[in-house]
């Protein structure tokens, strides 16, 4: 049995480039390592980006070792 959206049915992949997710598949799964709680997709904005970094959550900076591109205005 998958994943289900808050509504019961399927699961949608949000974003798949980049490649997000806390498990890098595109989906907002978790799991027990995930201290962040990765379950909700959003299409972000350059004011969200900002009000992040400026409060310690800097999701424009790539990661190389997480697999994490780095986020820019206008991605899922």
């Amino acid at each position: 049995m998958g994943a289900k959206n808050v509504l019961g049915g399927e699961l949608e992949a949000c974003c798949i480039s980049p490649m997000t997710g806390f498990h890098r598949d595109g989906f907002c799964q978790t799991g027990p390592g995930d201290i962040g709680v990765h379950v909700v997709c959003a299409q972000v904005t350059r004011e969200f980006l900002e009000f992040s970094k400026v409060r310690g959550n800097d999701l424009t900076t790539p990661v190389p070792e997480h697999g994490f591109p780095g986020l820019t205005p206008g991605n899922r």
